[in-house]
């Protein structure tokens, strides 16, 4: 009797508390039980300690509040890592506070050694720096701060980096260099570079950089790919997140995530989008399909324009701050086109970026002549014309979107699209939910902080830093909210059997949390800490 009994004891067990199971048969509990990562039993405190064995993990929460893990729906995972050991560049308020931190760097590093920074995003700067083009600086104090150390700075947005000469002159870019196919090398009104490489032309500067990495012996670069994975991982968890979604990763990453997941050491869950060009995929891509428990790979990435903040977002209409643009188409329809007809044989889901409400056509009419879409995706979705949001939910077309890319970009979209087309299809969640469409949630890290309390407290209240909302109309409810970054983003992954809920049978993945974000106040909401996450039954984070 003794071994039968300790049998169906419980590995462990968290009590009395406010549990949201997101379980429509049983939507709130005191008291869950977990044997090895699997949920038993949810239901009264009492019930519950029933289970409790001799080695049972008892987790009292003393009131506190459990939710379904948060799944993170669109973030770049080794992006993160590279991000807490480059220069951070996203509090800086004007362009000389970035050449201040970069002059510091440059007297700190070895001769030929590369700056590199990310963050920096000229819109939200509280002054236009002088000599500007296009509302971004010149590299002129760049050669100042750092003559002999080439400095590679990426946008906030990751579509467009800032380099200085030292860069520019191992890269070979000059005034005679012609802009490549998707992409812009901004120039002064003599025709000179300034520096900054929009979408597709920072792989220009990117590919001395790289060459600049071969340098390291093969054990060295797994070395340093592997400290920022587990930096990566630290991050992850220790806001709450249970699973992470990559958007875009070579294989020679995935190998290296494969590798680690065998040794048990990727630390977070992972389901990852292969971003590889269709020759590779052609060559290699059928053999990286992959479903676990730790590490998915069954998607692949394109991108079909840029970003809001740096003018490379594909618009049907012109900038209203720049008549002259409307954005960048970075890679070519007919080629997305055939990306989805090689993922449609092969079993792949196809996420596409698309930003402005061109791209996001293009998508959605690519999408429909390919038939069926098996919850293909657009990532972003952030600016949409009225007459496509129904067909999110038409087309079954899975919307992964940011809201924190709301409340952090709003300051500038209506001077981007004007008060009409902002008003229209700007971050649209309420009007895409209303149609029928699934809209996932995410941060798009590092390009913002990976807090998803931040983004819940972002799609409930659409508040910026000054107080104001932008397009109340589209808030989503708090439970809304909390399934967009739960069984949303399951679903959006064809996970929801195993994640997104707290139910007998699913992963025990789980977010403690200080307060009820269900239930404070909104000013509340950004307050609310994680004090546990709980990743297959075990504490991956204690605070």
């Amino acid at each position: 009797m003794n071994v039968v009994l300790l049998a169906l004891a419980a590995d462990l067990i968290i009590r009395n508390g406010v549990i949201h199971t997101l379980d429509p048969a049983r939507p709130k509990v005191q008291a869950l039980a977990a044997r090895g990562d699997l949920i038993v039993a949810t239901g009264s405190d009492a019930a519950i300690m029933k289970l409790r064995g001799p080695k049972t993990e008892v987790i009292d929460l003393n009131g506190a509040t459990a939710i379904p893990g948060f799944i993170e729906g669109h973030g770049h995972f080794m992006g993160v890592g590279q991000f807490k050991r480059s220069l951070n560049l996203r509090d800086a308020t004007n362009w000389k506070q970035i050449v201040s931190t970069v002059s510091a760097a440059a007297k700190e590093a070895k001769p030929g050694e590369w700056i590199i920074g990310r963050g920096f995003h000229q819109s939200k700067w509280t002054e236009t720096p002088s000599p500007a083009v296009q509302g971004f600086p010149v590299h002129d104090d760049l050669r100042a701060a750092s003559p002999a150390n080439p400095v590679l700075l990426t946008h906030a947005s990751g579509h467009a980096s800032m380099a200085n000469a030292k860069a520019m002159e191992l890269a070979g870019v000059t005034r005679d260099t012609k802009d490549p196919s998707g992409g812009e090398i901004l120039r002064d009104v003599r025709g000179n570079p300034t520096g900054l490489m929009n979408e597709t032309a920072q792989g220009l500067i990117r590919k001395a950089y790289g060459e600049y990495l071969t340098h390291r012996t093969e054990s060295q670069q797994e070395e340093d790919a592997t400290i920022e994975a587990k930096l990566a991982a630290q991050e992850t968890v220790r806001h709450g997140i249970t699973s992470f979604q990559d958007a875009g990763s070579s294989f020679a990453t995935v190998d290296l995530l494969r590798k680690l997941n065998r040794n048990g050491e990727l630390g977070v869950r992972l389901w990852v989008m292969l971003r590889e060009s269709n020759k590779a995929l052609a060559a290699r891509g059928a053999g990286y399909f992959s479903i676990d428990k730790w590490l998915t790979v069954r998607a692949i990435k394109r991108t079909m324009d840029g970003a809001l903040g740096s003018r490379g977002a594909w618009l049907l209409e012109p900038y209203t701050d720049l008549p002259s643009c409307s954005g960048l188409n970075t890679a070519s329809v007919g080629d997305i086109e055939a990306t989805a007809t090689w993922a449609r044989a092969n079993g792949f889901q196809l996420c596409v970026h698309a930003i402005g409400d061109r791209a996001n056509r293009e998508t959605l009419d690519l999408f429909e002549r390919t038939g069926r879409t098996r919850r293909w995706r657009i990532e972003h979705a952030q600016h949409l014309n009225a007459v496509d949001i129904p067909r999110f939910g038409k087309l079954g077309v899975i919307a992964a979107m940011q809201a924190i890319h709301c409340t952090s970009d709003a300051p500038y979209v209506i001077a981007r699209l004007g008060p009409a087309r902002a008003e229209e299809g700007a971050y649209v969640w309420r009007k895409l939910v209303d149609s029928g469409a699934v809209v996932g949630n995410g941060t798009d890290a590092p390009v913002e902080d990976i807090d998803p309390i931040a983004s819940f407290y972002a799609t409930v209240t659409r508040k910026l830093k000054d107080g104001s909302v932008f397009f109340p109309a589209q808030r989503l409810t708090r439970i809304e909210a909390l399934r967009s970054y739960t069984s949303a983003n399951a679903h959006a992954a064809f996970e929801e059997k195993s994640k997104g809920a707290l139910r007998i049978g699913m992963l025990a993945d789980i977010a403690v949390l200080s307060k009820d974000i269900l239930a404070v106040p909104d000013d509340e909401i950004p307050s609310v800490e994680v004090r546990y996450t709980i990743t297959g039954g075990k504490i991956s984070f204690r605070r």
